[in-house]
């Protein structure tokens, strides 16, 4: 850092230079501060006085705090502040922060397993990731953590917040935490563990529709879909799919984009603008598409954030899938990570993300086809007394005695069925929203021999 009495030369050295431009553009006698501003905005450079207002403040702070405070701590807190007050997405990221930034991308980190960010002084939790102590815990997407070890969060930034939530493996953090609109808080009491995300999660549901659960987007997440999206396919025993994009906050970009490649085979898939000619992307389909003519439903909720919402926009845009659930968050802005140092980078936000219909995700989210609040599915048993329930009834002219085999074959069919409903009606019964995407699918493989018929006719 250097001394005040070197500082203050620079400073006047540079107003000397601005005083001169001034001049030369006017034509008149010394320049007022007013156009010594004006000059440096046109110019380019930083402005004197906010430079002097800045020193001052510096200087003041070093001198008069009541405790000291060494030049490289104050000048951190300045590039902190000047940074999270841009937007919630913006941060210097020092030591730890910057590792974890990378090791989130390749899906193996440490800490809670907990995606947050920060809204009137408190730390909002955007999702917590699939089997993690986050989640393990009962900690949901919408709550506020108020306390971390007992400690009030207020005045922290994200980053400071994030850092006292990681920790060793095994180690013990307690969180408080306030739900909706209830007064008391929640207490939690957390084992920190080495979190290894499971990108792309799959499972074949009854009526052969396949389940995909993406929990964050990774390096090979595109991969990893492609991949089980062949092994179906090549089975033929793919009549739709279900992709589950809740409470995923997203991640790698180009992930996102392999993802919807996976279902169309043409047009935008998202683009950005920006203030720079980088900050310029446009994303395209490629002609190598694995579900092309799959039925898809896409689940979203309030969870669903930035790269979530990129591939939930674009299929909903080209109308290649039902986009079911809640609306998703709304950050629809790019973060560009620019490393200083090795140890040391600033996330910056440098551009907004557009569906392929021009539309920003940004504070406003993607609006589901079909809007499903998460409940349990409660069915009730009802009985009604029928037609073949009744003594000496007519019997159906129609029904034909079938041959042993065809008996056989029928039972068989009708066994591996029941073995898959059975499997997965216990998830069905807890989840509402992948009910209702299930049953939707269902429908539509129903309807679609109909269909065909009609039009060859």
């Amino acid at each position: 850092m250097l001394p005040k009495h070197l500082l203050r030369p620079i400073l006047f050295s540079l107003g000397c230079t601005l005083a001169f431009q001034a001049g030369a553009e006017t034509a008149s006698d010394t320049p007022s501060p007013e156009q010594v501003k004006a000059a440096a905005t046109r110019q380019g450079q930083l402005p004197l006085q906010e430079l002097r207002n800045f020193t001052e403040i510096f200087e003041r702070i070093r001198s008069a705090y009541v405790e000291e405070i060494d030049d490289k701590t104050l000048f951190d807190y300045a590039i902190k502040g000047m940074l999270t007050s841009l937007d919630p997405h913006s941060a210097y990221l020092q030591d730890d922060a910057f590792t974890d930034l990378r090791e989130s991308t390749s899906g193996k980190f440490g800490g809670l397993g907990i995606e947050v960010g920060m809204e009137n002084g408190l730390i909002r939790v955007i999702t917590p990731i699939d089997d993690t102590p986050a989640e393990k815990a009962g900690i949901r997407a919408g709550d506020f953590i108020v306390t971390i070890d007992g400690e009030s969060v207020m005045g922290l930034t994200l980053s400071e917040a994030v850092e006292r939530m990681r920790g060793e493996p095994s180690s013990e953090i307690s969180l408080e935490v306030r739900r909706g609109d209830d007064n008391e808080l929640l207490s939690f009491t957390l084992e920190r563990a080495e979190i290894k995300v499971a990108s792309v999660r799959t499972e074949m549901m009854s009526g052969d529709i396949g389940y995909v659960r993406i929990t964050q987007f990774q390096e090979h997440t595109g991969a990893e879909l492609k991949k089980a999206l062949q092994k179906w396919t090549e089975n033929g025993q793919l009549n739709g799919l279900i992709l589950d994009l809740r409470n995923n906050p997203g991640g790698v970009l180009d992930a996102a984009v392999d993802v919807v490649d996976a279902f169309i085979s043409s047009g935008v898939i998202v683009y950005t603008k920006g203030r720079t000619p980088q900050s310029e992307l446009r994303f395209e389909a490629s002609a190598d598409t694995v579900a092309g003519d799959i039925p898809v439903v896409v689940l979203i909720n309030g969870g669903s954030a930035s790269a979530s919402e990129i591939v939930a926009g674009a299929l909903q845009d080209h109308n290649r899938a039902v986009i079911v659930g809640t609306q998703s968050f709304g950050k629809g802005s790019v973060q560009s990570v620019l490393p200083l140092t090795e140890t040391s980078a600033v996330k910056l936000t440098t551009a907004r993300y557009f569906t392929p219909n021009d539309r920003s995700i940004q504070a406003q989210g993607i609006v589901p086809d079909i809007v499903v609040e998460q409940s349990e599915v409660t069915p009730y048993e009802e009985r009604y007394y029928k037609e073949s329930d009744l003594p000496g009834h007519l019997s159906n002219p129609t029904v034909k005695t079938k041959n042993a085999k065809d008996n056989a074959s029928e039972k068989t069919s009708a066994t591996k069925e029941s073995a898959s409903e059975k499997k997965d009606s216990g998830l069905l019964k807890k989840d509402f929203q992948l009910y209702e995407a299930h049953t939707l699918l269902r429908g539509v493989n129903i309807l679609s021999p109909a269909r065909v018929n009609a039009s060859e006719g």
